[in-house]
């Protein structure tokens, strides 16, 4: 049975309205009214590199990769230039948590974008030789990621704040984890991972809802209901610990922290408030006007909250 209904935040800013339907088969269509031309969609997947096996580092950021790279229909150069012939910008990312596919386009262009994104997420074929390739580019990406100690060194804190958890591995796995993948890993992941119950299509957009949900059924709900039984186990806290890594680098790099509240507890909200006093993105952050301007002692100072 679908399920739709209407939910309204209250901000300083004013009301925020957004609209939820469920499809028949699970996955969630969540709607953000706006007056603009250009319109924005994203589909979520609940797996990233936290889902991984140990034998599966690295293996859901390189599943982004070479999902791009060929449907039962569409090669990738099709795949590439299906929105960018219109204007319009396709992209992906993953974390820890999530998979996401995300495109921009002018508002007339929703339906070419959903019907390329349902192509790209249920009917990706992963050929051998594009899974090759990638993961040289993957490789590369890992490199150059170690290159730049400001973003190598939270890897090497979560490594040791999660130790014994998906959660200490980076995203990216390294060049050995890549070597080994064929095109039935990434196909099991998928069907360990990848479920109906655990998607969810965002849109913002000037649309009638009722015919997004329209749409909506036209190219998500013919795919059969799957759920999925989670296992993610939450990481236990770690005693306080110091480590320091030598590296030929002529800047010193610091990075202190522990686990913070879950994204449910309603304390969140107060730390996420707190971090941007603290070293949020402003330049009059707390730590950027004492250790960078007043001192100098730093010659960047951040906070964040994740």
């Amino acid at each position: 049975m679908s399920r739709v209904g209407k939910i309204s935040l209250e901000f300083a800013f004013g009301e925020f309205n957004y609209f939820v339907h469920t499809l028949s088969n699970g996955i969630r269509i969540v709607y953000t009214p706006t007056n603009s031309p250009i319109a924005y969609t994203a589909f979520f997947i609940n797996a990233g590199s936290r889902d991984e096996l140990p034998q599966e580092h690295g293996l859901a950021h390189l599943i982004e990769h070479v999902i791009f790279k060929g449907t039962s229909k569409r090669k990738a150069h099709h795949i590439i230039g299906r929105m960018e012939n219109v204007g319009g910008e396709l992209n992906a990312y993953t974390t820890k948590e999530e998979t996401c596919i995300h495109a921009a386009f002018l508002c007339q262009y929703l339906e070419r974008a959903w019907e390329l994104i349902a192509d790209i997420v249920f009917h990706a074929t992963f050929p051998e030789h594009e899974l090759n390739k990638e993961k040289s580019v993957v490789i590369d990406e890992i490199n150059s990621f170690r290159d730049n100690p400001a973003e190598a060194i939270f890897d090497d804190f979560d490594q040791q704040l999660f130790d014994g958890s998906a959660l200490g591995r980076n995203i990216l796995g390294t060049p050995e984890s890549l070597q080994h993948f064929e095109r039935c890993n990434l196909l099991n992941f998928i069907e360990r991972n990848y479920h109906t119950d655990q998607m969810v299509i965002s849109v913002l957009g000037n649309y009638s809802f009722t015919k997004l949900i329209k749409l909506a059924q036209k190219y998500f709900e013919g795919y059969p209901t799957r759920i999925r039984d989670f296992n993610r186990k939450k990481p236990q806290q770690k005693p306080p610990f110091n480590i320091t890594l030598q590296k030929n680098l002529n800047q010193a790099h610091c990075v202190i922290g522990s686990q913070a509240y879950g994204f449910e507890n309603p304390k969140r909200l107060t730390l996420l408030l707190l971090n941007d006093l603290l070293g949020g993105p402003g330049m009059n952050s707390r730590l950027n006007i004492e250790l960078r301007e007043r001192r100098a002692f730093a010659y960047n100072i951040e906070s964040s909250c994740v």
